[in-house]
């Protein structure tokens, strides 16, 4: 892998990481798209480390405040009720599903996972639960001649059953094309949490998983053609460019529907099967490299 091809790409995970589209399809498409080889799972991992360590920064507050309580509350009793203690075994409860499913189906993850046809069905097939997700936000937050208004479930309403929901959402983002934040959004905005609590619970429950995968793939970098400084460099230019796409994205959802993406990914997905169809690209493009 080239500097300019890692450039590229730790802008592309950067851009994607936290958008309802995926950042693991989008990686695999920018480089079949290229002509380059597929960076492959243990790229994708370790440069989602630079996106996650932009979430801890952002967040830096609520999660030190969480941690705390959560350590606090492994001594103290009367802190076990408090909602940032819960809030630390819920992420812990949310994070079983991807870790379980990761493990298991690795294999998988690293190989037929990949096919850009399947990554096609999954970007429109999500798009469409995203889309109907949140239109179902929309009527309940503006209701409409013959219904009031629905006041929408924050996270202080929620328990381990929701929290496991989430989790197993997530999980699916291990097919690309699925998207870890359009997953976990889509399944909160279905349980009847608000837009931000839905988005929020999404980014805290990827810290644990995303960093425990980036360290599960570090003893594969460097490996066939992609080596230890391009992925470096890749990773810290997802972490800048992250952080920045956090920062918008959390004002954007409080005001605006998550519709332009449903749109992208329907029509980035019909694109993606008329390319592979008319045979202008290859379902496997870029495989070979390894």
């Amino acid at each position: 892998m080239s500097w300019f091809e890692s450039f590229v790409l730790g802008l592309v995970q950067g851009l994607t990481e936290f958008l309802p589209i995926s950042s693991s399809a989008h990686l695999r498409l920018t480089a079949a798209f290229a002509g380059w080889h597929d960076p492959g799972a243990a790229f994708t991992a370790i440069t989602q480390i630079g996106t996650e360590a932009a979430v801890l920064i952002y967040f830096r507050k609520d999660i030190v405040r969480i941690v705390s309580a959560w350590f606090r509350s492994l001594f103290d009793r009367s802190m076990r009720g408090d909602h940032d203690a819960q809030m630390g075994w819920l992420v812990i409860v949310g994070s079983i599903p991807i870790g379980v499913l990761g493990v298991t189906l690795k294999d998988q993850i690293e190989g037929p996972f990949r096919d850009l046809r399947l990554i096609a069905t999954t970007l429109i097939v999500m798009g469409i639960v995203l889309g109907f997700a949140d239109r179902l936000a929309a009527r309940d937050e503006v209701g409409g001649r013959h219904r009031a208004s629905k006041e929408r479930k924050t996270l202080r309403e929620l328990g381990v059953k929701d929290g496991l929901i989430f989790g197993f959402c997530q999980a699916m983002a291990l097919i690309p094309g699925v998207s870890r934040s359009g997953a976990t959004i889509s399944g909160g905005l279905l349980m009847g949490y608000t837009r931000e609590a839905a988005a929020r619970y999404s980014f805290l429950l990827a810290i644990p998983a995303v960093l425990a995968s980036g360290v599960f793939e570090l003893k594969d970098a460097g490996e066939g053609h992609v080596s230890w400084g391009p992925t470096i460099f890749a990773t810290v230019i997802a972490f800048g460019v992250g952080y920045a796409v956090i920062a918008w994205f959390m004002k954007f959802i409080t005001t605006k529907s998550f519709m332009p993406f449903v749109v992208y990914r329907i029509i980035l997905g019909i694109v993606l099967f008329v390319l592979v169809a008319a045979g202008v690209l290859s379902p496997h493009a870029g495989e070979s490299a390894g």
